[in-house]
């Protein structure tokens, strides 16, 4: 297990105590983790302007490190502008750089109230697992790319290439090419799922056409494709995902989530996919995938994608919102060549472009490996988050739903009520929960939590377990 340091308490009477810890067992050197959370402190408004802090003896001695630790993140903070030495007097939080709200006024402490609700609602990423110093690098890179003079309507594309590449490495689909009107598949930079499928809707589909859809599924489809004049059918799915022979004549589009069905769970069987495929290609559907979170298995490789099956009838969709965070703005779509055309035609016709900024962000955490270090993390840390809650529903004989996949699991309840129950007791008891009723189109006909394990920190996950329990042990006697 780390072993943490802490600054306790100010030794001199203007230095503000400082949450400081430090990760022996990290491969992070202890004067960068000191450096990078100092500057945080600075940046976050924790440091003020005019700051004292200790001196580097005194900070060595509270944290119990060498005195060259603490003069080493002492000497990169100055030549970075965040702090200045004055002679005889110490060490000065300084004027921080352009942009930071260290200027703000320092918080004041909030009056005892309720505590605030843990989100265990699915859908969010693990953003506290985000290693800022590399976050802030990519940031810095992407600004120093030269600065575009016109709208690349594909994507920029060394972001492309970045998603072709993390496609390969991580999904196992190889995209042949990136010529934007070559005939065979390519990658498109998106603004994300729901996005790339208002853009399907508007550019290959058309109004009043059939659009089968899971149910339960995900929400924000169905309200993209109605949107866009789209006739939305719900097809029911089983432990084997999409049944295949419930979706109706004359359907246009088929949009499922197969590598792990939202918000049951489970991925689609290959016998399934291969149904799914061959009738596809049969009735000249387009199947638009899914991949929110493809990325995030922690038993055994996923099935091969749709798109790797059936190119020319699948339009595979990803997104950074599910692994990285919401801020960049950005996904991708692969798919076959026509749909590429017409996709960019749209484009042209209509002046829309997916912004660069976080395309170019992507790109310089690939490039420098940070985006495969931070998914190897996520993977461990939600699998040990999975492990746990798992653990502790089993161990209260409360049954489970969902693969050993993703960021959020699902737990049944016999009836609609007992759900609503649930989630209004868990209200009471801090926490934020959301059932399987607003997943459905129509009536619920399956009743249950859809638990998310990404969104709080570590802390907060652990200590809500035996609250999450305890209210589900209730409603189920």
């Amino acid at each position: 297990m780390a072993t943490a340091s802490r600054i306790q308490e100010a030794t001199l009477p203007d230095t503000p105590a400082l949450p400081v810890e430090l990760d022996r067992a990290s491969p992070t050197p202890l004067a960068v983790q000191l450096a990078e959370q100092l500057r945080a402190f600075a940046a976050d408004g924790t440091l003020r302007s005019g700051d004292r802090l200790p001196s580097t003896r005194a900070l060595a001695a509270q944290l119990s490190v060498s005195r060259t630790v603490t003069a080493a993140a002492y000497e990169q903070l100055h030549a970075e502008g965040w702090i200045t030495g004055k002679h005889g007097s110490g060490t000065y939080v300084t004027t921080a750089p352009p942009g930071s709200p260290a200027d703000r006024p320092r918080p004041q402490r909030a009056a005892a109230g309720p505590p605030a609700a843990v989100d265990l609602r699915p859908g969010a990423p693990w953003v506290e697992g985000l290693d800022r110093a590399a976050w802030r690098r990519a940031w810095r890179g992407a600004a120093d790319v030269p600065l575009l003079e016109r709208h690349q309507r594909a994507g920029v594309p060394a972001y492309r290439a970045a998603v072709a590449e993390h496609l390969l490495r991580h999904r196992g689909l190889r995209v042949s090419g990136f010529d934007d009107h070559h005939g065979g598949e390519a990658v498109l930079a998106t603004g994300g799922t729901t996005a790339a499928v208002f853009e399907l809707a508007s550019a290959v589909l058309r109004p009043g056409d059939v659009v089968a859809v899971e149910d339960p599924g995900y929400q924000r489809a169905v309200a993209t494709f109605q949107a866009a004049g789209m006739r939305v059918v719900p097809v029911p799915v089983d432990r084997d995902g999409l049944l295949v022979d419930a979706v109706p004549p004359g359907t246009r589009a088929v949009y499922c989530s197969p590598a792990h069905q939202y918000p049951l769970g489970q991925r689609m069987s290959a016998t399934r996919r291969v149904e799914l495929v061959e009738r596809a290609r049969r009735e000249s559907w387009l199947v638009v995938e899914d991949d929110y979170d493809g990325e995030l298995r922690y038993d055994v490789a996923p099935l091969p994608l749709l798109a790797a099956m059936a190119p020319d009838v699948v339009v595979h969709l990803g997104t950074t919102s599910k692994i990285l965070t919401p801020v960049l703005g950005v996904g991708w779509m692969v798919g076959p060549g026509p749909v590429i055309t017409t996709v960019l035609e749209h484009r042209d016709d209509t002046g829309t472009t997916p912004s660069a900024a976080g395309q170019l962000v992507l790109v310089e955490l690939a490039r420098n490996g940070d985006l495969g270090r931070h998914l190897r993390k996520l993977r461990r840390e939600l699998s040990d988050r999975r492990a746990a809650l798992v653990t502790a529903l089993h161990q209260a004989h409360l049954p489970t739903l969902g693969d050993d996949a993703g960021a959020h699991i699902v737990i049944p309840l016999p009836h609609p009520a007992a759900e609503r129950a649930v989630i209004e007791a868990g209200r009471h008891r801090a926490l934020q929960l959301d059932g399987l009723a607003r997943h459905h189109q129509g009536p619920a006909r399956t009743a249950g939590l859809a638990i998310g394990y990404a969104a709080a920190t570590r802390a907060q996950f652990t200590a809500a377990i035996p609250t999450l329990v305890d209210l589900l042990s209730t409603a189920l006697t």
